[in-house]
C-alpha cells in the first residue's frame, strides 16, 4: 500500500520508439514529451517511474535521453548517487556529458574519491577525451581530498592536452593547490593564466587566506584594482577574512565602506563575513550595530555574535544571545562549550554540555565531543569523560583521529593510562597526533623509556614525527632523567626528520639538563642557542635552580626572565622559594614587597578532586567546603598516624617566615592538595583511587605525605600537578622522587 502514497505521473500516449538510431535521427527528439517530464519530477519515486517507462519504450538506450536521467538522479534536490550510479552502469555507451555529470556529483559528495575512480574509467572506456568540463570536476575531487600527487597528475594531463590555457580549468588548479597548502604552485598557475577573470583573482585571494598569508591577500586585492578587475561579493568575503586574521579593525572598517561606495551587492554571506571580521578584530560594538540592521540572519549570524561575546568574556550577554536564537543548533552549543573550555573554565564547559544533553534541542557532533573531552582533561574529571566515551560508542561515531586523540588525552590526564593505551590500540589508523598524544600521556606518567619505545614504533609505522611529537618525547626524557637519549633525539630533529627546533624544544632541553643537575651545561646551552632565549627558557633554568638550590644562577635567570616579562609572577615566586629554602627571609620579604608595590599577585594554589561526578575545589587553608570540619578532623588523624611512623614535616617548603614550630606544621597542613586528599579519604570507598589535580607544582612536603598516606591507609593516590602525574601506592611514587 505504500506505493499508493507516491504521486503518479500522467504519461503521454506516444508510439513506441522503434530503436535508438531512429530516435537520434528524429529532429523532434529533444522535445519528446516523456523526456520533458523528467524536469518536472519532485521525488526519486517519480523519476523511477519515468526510468521504467524509458526502458519499456527503448528511449533509455539513447545516450542523450539517458544523460537527462543521470543529471536529475545525480544533481537534483532529491538526488541519490547510488541510484545515479546504477542508472549509469546500465547505459551501454554513456556520452561524455553523462561521465562529467557523475564525476561532478561525486566530487561534491562525502566520498569524492569515487569521482576520481569514475574519471579513470572514463579514460579507459569512453570514446571521447576529457574536455574543459571534465577536468574542473575531477580537480575539485582532488581538492576535497587534498590529494596533492593525484592533482598534479591531472595538471600534467591538462598541460599535454589542448586545454592548457582554459581559464575555467586553471582557476580550478589555483583552488586545488591552495587547498593543498602549496601556495607557490597556486601562485605560479595564477600568474600564468593568460586572461584572468574575477574568479581567478578570488581563487588566489582565498588560497592566501587559507594559507594564513593575509598580507599577500591584501596585496593581490590592490593589484586587482590596478588591473581594473571589479571585485564582487566573493572577493570581499576573502579580503574580509584576511582582515579578521590580521585583526586590523581600521582596515576592516575601510573595507565595509568600500563595499558600500562601490555598490557591491550585499547578501547574507557578505554580511556574515563583515560580522565575523568585526568579532575577530575585537569590535563587538561594530558587530552588534551591523547585526541589528541585517535584514536577514541565519544560524551563522547568531553564532558569530555568540562567539563575539564569549571572546570578550561577556558570558551574560552571550547567554542572552543564545536564548534569543530562533534555533539553538549544535554550532551555537559548540561555541559556548569551546569558549569556556578554551578560556580556562572547564567546569562551565561541562555544565553547558550537560544542559545540551538535558534539553535535547540538538545532537552533539564531533566538535562538541572533542571540546567536552578537553574540558574533562583540564579538570581531571574522569566520570564525564567515561560517559562521553560510552556515548561515542552508542551513537556509532566513527573513532577518527580527532576523537581518538581527545580520548587518549582525556584518559591520560585523568590518570587512567591503561585506558588511554586501550583506546590507542583499538584504532587501526593512527596519525601523527594520535601517536604524539600517546607519547605525551606516557611522558606525563613518568614512563620515559616506554615513550621512546613508542616513538620507535611510530617510525616503523612510517608516521613522520612533527614538532608536537618532539616536544612530547623530549618532555618524557626530561621527566625520567634520560638526558643522553633526549639529547640524541634533539640533535636528530632537523638533519634526520626535517623538524626545525623551536622555543618549546629548547626549553625542554634546558629543563632536561637543569633537572638532572647539569646547571652550568644548561646555561651554556642557552648561550649557544641560534634563537634568542625567551621567558619560558629562562623560566626552565630558574625552575632547575629551585630544585638544586643554586641561588646565584637563579638570580641571573630571574633577572633575564623579568627583562623579557616584567610582570611574570612565576619568576618572583620561584626566586622567593629559593630564598626561603636557603633561609634568606629578608630577600623573601624584599621580593614580596616588590610584588605588592607592582600589583603582581601570585597564582593561588588550587587542588580539585572528583567524587561521584562532582568536582570539589580546595584553596590553601580552605574552610568553605560543607564538610570542612570532617576534612580537618581527618587531617589531624593523618598527622597523628604519620608521626607514629616517624614522619617529620619538611619546613623548608614553607614560603613565609614562621617562628613558632607548631605554626610551621599547621601552615604545611593547610596546603590544598592535603585538603583534597583528606576529603578523598572520607568520601570514597577504599577500592577507589583518589584522583587529585593541582594547578601548581606539588610541594616536597605534600609529596612525602602522599607517599606515607598511600602506605598507612592502603590507598592508591593519583596526583596530577602542573607538569606531570604522581602515582602513590604502598609508600612509593611512580616518579621515583625525580620530579
Amino acid at each position: 500500500m505504500a506505493a499508493l502514497s507516491v504521486p503518479v505521473l500522467s504519461f503521454p500516449h506516444h508510439p513506441k520508439v522503434p530503436n535508438s538510431s531512429t530516435v537520434n535521427n528524429d529532429l523532434r527528439f529533444p522535445y519528446y514529451p516523456l523526456l520533458s517530464l523528467i524536469d518536472q519530477c519532485t521525488s526519486l519515486n517519480q523519476l523511477k517511474q519515468i526510468h521504467a517507462r524509458m526502458l519499456r519504450t527503448g528511449l533509455f538506450f539513447d545516450p542523450f535521453s539517458a544523460s537527462k536521467l543521470i543529471t536529475v538522479s545525480a544533481l537534483s534536490s532529491f538526488s541519490s548517487l547510488d541510484y545515479a550510479r546504477l542508472v549509469f552502469d546500465q547505459i551501454p555507451q554513456p556520452n561524455l556529458y553523462s561521465w562529467n555529470t557523475l564525476i561532478r556529483a561525486y566530487a561534491s559528495s562525502s566520498d569524492p574519491v569515487r569521482g576520481i575512480f569514475v574519471f579513470l574509467l572514463l579514460l579507459d572506456r569512453c570514446r571521447e577525451s576529457p574536455n574543459k568540463f571534465t577536468f574542473p570536476f575531477v580537480i575539485k575531487a582532488a581538492s576535497e581530498l587534498k590529494a596533492s600527487q593525484v592533482g598534479r597528475g591531472f595538471h600534467g594531463m591538462v598541460m599535454k592536452s589542448s586545454l592548457a590555457s582554459d581559464v575555467f580549468i586553471l582557476n580550478s588548479l589555483v583552488h586545488f593547490y591552495g587547498s593543498c597548502g602549496d601556495l607557490d604552485s597556486a601562485y605560479r598557475v595564477f600568474r600564468n593564466i593568460p586572461r584572468k577573470d574575477v574568479v581567478s583573482w578570488n581563487s588566489m585571494i582565498k588560497a592566501f587566506v587559507q594559507g594564513d598569508c593575509p598580507d599577500e591577500a591584501f596585496q593581490l586585492f590592490r593589484e586587482m584594482e590596478m588591473e581594473n578587475v571589479k571585485p564582487n561579493d566573493v572577493t570581499m568575503v576573502g579580503v574580509l577574512s584576511a582582515c579578521g586574521k590580521k585583526a586590523d579593525i581600521e582596515f576592516g572598517r575601510w573595507l565595509c565602506s568600500y563595499i558600500q561606495r562601490n555598490g557591491i551587492a550585499v547578501n547574507l554571506t557578505l554580511n556574515n563575513a563583515m560580522l565575523d571580521m568585526y568579532v575577530k578584530c575585537g569590535s563587538i560594538e561594530d558587530a552588534k550595530e551591523l547585526f541589528d540592521t541585517m535584514p536577514e540572519k541565519d544560524v551563522v549570524s547568531w553564532t558569530t555574535m555568540l562567539d563575539g561575546y564569549t571572546r570578550m568574556g561577556d558570558y551574560d550577554e552571550a547567554q542572552r544571545v543564545f536564548e534569543a536564537m530562533p534555533n539553538e543548533d549544535i554550532a551555537a552549543w559548540n561555541v559556548r562549550i569551546s569558549s569556556y573550555e578554551q578560556n580556562g573554565k572547564p567546569k562551565e564547559a561541562l555544565a553547558v554540555f550537560h544542559k545540551l544533553q538535558v534539553s535535547k534541542s540538538a545532537k552533539p557532533d564531533e566538535v562538541t565531543l572533542v571540546s567536552s573531552l578537553s574540558a574533562c582533561s583540564q579538570l581531571g574529571a574522569i566520570d564525564p569523560g567515561r560517559w562521553i566515551h560510552v556515548y561515542i560508542k552508542r551513537q556509532g561515531f566513527k573513532l577518527n583521529c580527532h576523537l581518538t586523540t581527545s580520548l587518549i588525552d582525556m584518559y591520560a590526564k585523568c590518570g587512567d593510562l591503561e585506558k588511554a593505551l586501550e583506546v590507542f590500540y583499538s584504532v587501526e589508523r593512527k596519525d601523527v597526533y594520535v601517536w604524539s598524544a600517546m607519547i605525551a600521556g606516557l611522558a606525563m606518567h613518568g614512563r620515559g623509556r616506554d615513550a621512546i619505545d613508542y616513538f620507535s614504533e611510530m617510525l616503523k609505522a612510517k608516521v613522520k614525527p612533527n614538532a608536537v611529537t618532539f616536544t612530547n618525547i623530549l618532555c618524557a626524557c626530561s621527566h625520567s632523567g634520560l638526558v643522553e637519549e633526549g639529547t640524541g633525539l634533539f640533535h636528530q630533529m632537523e638533519p634526520v626528520y626535517g623538524v626545525v627546533p623551536g622555543v618549546k624544544h629548547y626549553a625542554c632541553m634546558v629543563d632536561m639538563l637543569g633537572r638532572s643537575g647539569r646547571l652550568q651545561e644548561a646555561l651554556e646551552f642557552i648561550e649557544k642557542m641560534p634563537i634568542a632565549p625567551t621567558a619560558s627558557i629562562w623560566g626552565a633554568l630558574l625552575g632547575a635552580c629551585r630544585l638544586h638550590g643554586n641561588v646565584e644562577l637563579a638570580e641571573h635567570a630571574c633577572s633575564k626572565l623579568l627583562e623579557l616579562d616584567p610582570r611574570n609572577h612565576g619568576a618572583y615566586v620561584l626566586l622567593s622559594n629559593i630564598y626561603a629554602k636557603t633561609d634568606k627571609w629578608d630577600q623573601v620579604s624584599r621580593l614580596r614587597k616588590v610584588m605588592r608595590d607592582s600589583g603582581i599577585k601570585k597564582e593561588p594554589g588550587c587542588s580539585s578532586i572528583e567524587v561521584n561526578g562532582i568536582v570539589h575545589e580546595f584553596l590553601v587553608g580552605d574552610n568553605s567546603h560543607p564538610l570542612c570540619k570532617d576534612i580537618y578532623k581527618k587531617l589531624d588523624e593523618i598527622a597523628a598516624k604519620l608521626k607514629v611512623i616517624g614522619y617529620v614535616p619538611n619546613k623548608s617548603h614553607l614560603l613565609q617566615f614562621v617562628e613558632e614550630e607548631d605554626m610551621k606544621e599547621q601552615a604545611l597542613n593547610l596546603h590544598s592538595e592535603k585538603l583534597a586528599i583528606a576529603f578523598g579519604l572520607i568520601s570514597t570507598v577504599p577500592s577507589q583511587p583518589i584522583r587529585v589535580v593541582k594547578n601548581l607544582r606539588v610541594c616536597g612536603d605534600c609529596h612525602s605525605v602522599a607517599k606515607l598516606i598511600s602506605k598507612v591507609y592502603e590507598r592508591e593516590i593519583l596526583l596530577r600537578d602542573r607538569y606531570r602525574f604522581h602515582h602513590f601506592k604502598g609508600g612509593h611514587c611512580s616518579c621515583m622522587d625525580y620530579w
